[in-house]
């Protein structure tokens, strides 16, 4: 088939006044989405302290207040320790479990299969009192590590999907080759189970600490006197919007976005892998 006949379908579609109704519709729902983001960043480098237009003049000391504000530095580094060690805890529990969805025959498999996902799927708020009323019935004091302990339970379900996933589409044929050239059980998971699945654990815990960071009514109801940032921001809105807060929402969307991003490389890494060979 020539160019030209392959081009011209494509040519009578954008004569189609349906084709431009459609884009025009995907545009708004676009901009419906991230026009507060835009302005949010916008915002950030406003040189007024009253987030209004008209916009006043273009400033970055609104970021230099943020980074001499100890209490939002204090939260900072709490977010980064409960989703650090929150997603740790989703890997250690949720690539076993995958393993054993792929590799394993036990009573209630399928079952189990489909409740692993019930936490991702269970509005945030009941996961958080539900995981209150555990911690109070095992006299647990609130703190930062019951919150690790919440956002690892809600999380879970994206490691043990994306693993087990991977596994599926798995040659297992590269893991008998190893066995039968004489290759010890860890050495084959280490040398050749482990490569072709490194892109899915990666791009899970990736997500999985995106979520963790920005994630907030699990939280609400399982800190204690710690706060993260997201629960910061939550108490400092209460007295209104400043530009430190613009400033601080911009930085966690361009990283947020950045892990977004590297996730979907990584998880799609294998499948562009396997269309070029």
């Amino acid at each position: 088939m020539s160019a030209t006949a392959i081009a011209e379908p494509r040519r009578r579609r954008r004569r189609d006044p349906s084709f431009w109704a459609l884009g025009a519709l995907v545009g708004l729902i676009l901009a419906f989405l991230y026009l507060p983001v835009i302005v949010l960043i916008v915002f950030s480098f406003n040189d007024n302290i009253v987030t209004t237009l008209p916009l006043r003049g273009f400033t970055l000391g609104w970021y230099e207040k943020m980074l001499a504000n100890e209490e939002m530095i204090a939260a900072i580094r709490n977010s980064f320790y409960v989703a650090g060690a929150a997603t740790l805890l989703t890997l250690l529990v949720g690539v076993p479990a995958a393993f054993a969805l792929d590799r394993a025959d036990f009573p209630g498999k399928t079952a189990f299969r489909r409740l692993v996902m019930l936490p991702l799927t269970l509005p945030g708020i009941i996961t958080g009192i539900s995981m209150l009323n555990l911690f109070r019935v095992l006299g647990f004091n609130l703190s930062l590590e019951t919150v690790i302990l919440g956002h690892g339970t809600a999380l879970v379900a994206i490691v043990i999907t994306q693993v087990y996933a991977r596994l599926m589409r798995f040659d297992r044929r590269l893991e008998e080759a190893s066995s039968d050239l004489g290759g010890r059980p860890w050495q084959t998971f280490l040398l050749v189970t482990l490569p072709n699945i490194r892109s899915a654990i990666l791009g899970s815990a990736l997500l999985a600490f995106t979520l963790s960071f920005d994630e907030i009514p699990v939280t609400f109801f399982l800190t204690g006197r710690d706060n993260t940032l997201p629960m910061y921001i939550y108490s400092t809105l209460r007295r209104g919007i400043t530009p430190e807060i613009n400033a601080i929402g911009t930085i966690i969307v361009v990283v947020s976005l950045a892990l977004i991003f590297l996730s979907i490389y990584l998880l799609r890494e294998p499948q562009r892998r396997s269309r070029a060979t």
